[in-house]
């Protein structure tokens, strides 16, 4: 089974400018949330998909670098650089992944990978009662399902948002769904990198654990849990909607 890990980045946050490539410990923004899929097993291949914009030059550098393939497409439809990235590989499978996530969960993204590879679906959807904390989930579907998306999508939502489709039209796939653990439902906590005091949160862990980068996102957690007053640092930041 080929499993490929495409990750999508850019400089041009409109929050935030550059800050996949900001330093976060001994790394960068980026270089956590590659560190972070390259534990995962069954993957073939880890790609970051950025975009052919001039300003989007030092992600490629960076990628050749730290020697990760990079892929350079549209900026504006996502889902075309997406789709025009994957079917490079031939996959049978797609795990997304956003450049903004340093301590995505890879217990977690490892769990849905073995349930694809022991009960095959069109695309995994997370279940919870409450809000997950944002910056630890994963992304996985097939390529046929990309590639349906990519046929039938055309609202800028969908372009922009590579999996928005399939979540607004899921009767039109075979889904299936896995329990997300009650430790990583919260409503107040942010793990992403999106806004300045996003990046402030980080860099308090980073200062505050030894070897963060390499932590479980559980531990995380806890840590901020034990630790309000970092845990409060973004919590009034509100994540941009989808339009």
């Amino acid at each position: 089974m080929n499993i490929i890990i495409i990750i999508q980045a850019r400089m041009g946050s409109s929050r935030l400018p550059g800050k996949v490539l900001l330093p976060l410990g001994k790394d960068t923004v980026l270089g956590h949330v590659i560190n972070r899929c390259q534990k995962l097993n069954h993957i073939n291949k880890v790609i970051i998909a950025t975009s052919d914009l001039g300003q989007d030059d030092p992600i490629a550098e960076w990628a050749l670098e730290n020697q990760i393939v990079c892929y350079r497409g549209s900026e504006d439809n996502v889902l075309k650089r997406y789709y025009d990235c994957a079917k490079e590989y031939n996959p049978d499978y797609v795990i997304r992944v956003t450049s903004d996530c340093p301590y995505l969960d890879y217990e977690l993204a490892q769990q849905t990978i073995d349930k694809m590879i022991s009960e095959p679906s069109d695309i995994i959807f997370y279940e919870h009662a409450q809000p997950m904390i944002r910056g630890l989930a994963v992304e996985l579907f097939s390529f046929d399902t990309l590639k349906k998306i990519y046929n039938c999508a055309s609202e800028s939502r969908h372009t922009e948002h590579v999996t928005y489709y399939a979540y607004e039209f899921s009767e039109q796939f075979n889904t299936s769904t896995l329990k997300v653990p009650d430790t990583l439902v919260d409503s107040k906590l942010r793990l992403t990198v999106d806004t300045e005091e996003d990046y402030m949160l980080c860099r308090e862990i980073e200062n505050n654990l030894k070897n963060a980068r390499d932590l479980s996102s559980s531990e995380i957690i806890e840590f901020l849990k034990l630790n309000p007053q970092i845990a409060s640092i973004n919590e009034h930041i509100e994540q941009k909607p989808v339009v």
